[in-house]
């Protein structure tokens, strides 16, 4: 399930060769305007305000990271669309009702979230199969969104990954399958960081999957601090980028 994008084609293209049966289930992505009014409920509209101008100012910033992404994509023998073997099927969010009804006609042996928004726990609770969710950060402490760019705002490029792990009813809280660490290139930013651990977590991606379909997962409480990650602020993105050299 996903709503579309580079970093899940990648995945759909690593799964196709290696030979799992793949359906992609695409859903309609939520519009910025809706995204903005859900964090200021949360967080506040200063706050808010501030998130969606770092993503603005990224996608101004897309020619910088087109050349970089196009050098992962050479490096790794991917390219930007989905094989044209598979099927897909477009529907409104992955919670609507019509989702939990395709999912009965396909019969899944297990479900991958990759760029999606959250399911709710509902339709969680619909769900006939084991449900996993690639997650770039390592949990808890890089739950939500970003989390390889606040590993390295936070001094801790060690933690610098992504986490394939259960969903459950929270945001990134579920049990940790596997785990994958990873450093930037000096070419890399917040634009590219994503790119750069998906391409890192495929072989783990392969693997939950296929401990899920062989009924052998083993998910793991992750310890250690918890945090739940947003977008940096504008002015804090460019703060941190001049004073630390960490855009």
């Amino acid at each position: 399930m996903t709503a579309g994008g580079l970093n899940p084609t990648i995945v759909v293209q690593h799964l196709v060769k290696s030979g799992m049966d793949v359906h992609v289930i695409l859903e309609n992505a939520e519009g910025k305007g809706e995204i903005t009014r859900r964090r200021a409920r949360k967080l506040g509209w200063v706050a808010a305000s501030g998130q969606l101008g770092t993503m603005v100012a990224a996608r101004l910033l897309r020619r910088l990271a087109d050349r970089r992404v196009a050098e992962l994509l050479s490096l790794h023998g991917f390219d930007r669309v989905l094989p044209d073997t598979i099927p897909i099927h477009p529907v409104t969010s992955i919670n609507a009702a019509e989702t939990k009804d395709l999912i009965e006609q396909i019969g899944p042996g297990t479900i991958l979230l990759v760029s999606t928004r959250l399911m709710s726990g509902k339709q969680l609770a619909a769900m006939p199969c084991p449900v996993i969710n690639l997650h770039a950060g390592i949990n808890p402490n890089y739950r939500g969104q970003m989390g390889g760019y606040w590993s390295l705002r936070e001094n801790d490029a060690e933690n610098f990954g992504a986490t394939l792990h259960l969903v459950d009813a929270g945001t990134d809280t579920g049990g940790t399958l596997y785990e994958v660490r990873t450093r930037p290139a000096s070419a890399d930013f917040i634009s590219t960081y994503p790119l750069l651990l998906t391409i890192a977590s495929l072989d783990i991606t392969r693997r939950s999957l296929e401990d899920a379909l062989a009924g052998r997962l083993a998910p793991l409480k992750p310890d250690g601090p918890s945090a739940l990650r947003f977008p940096p602020t504008l002015w804090s993105w460019i703060w941190c980028g001049v004073t630390r050299r960490i855009w």
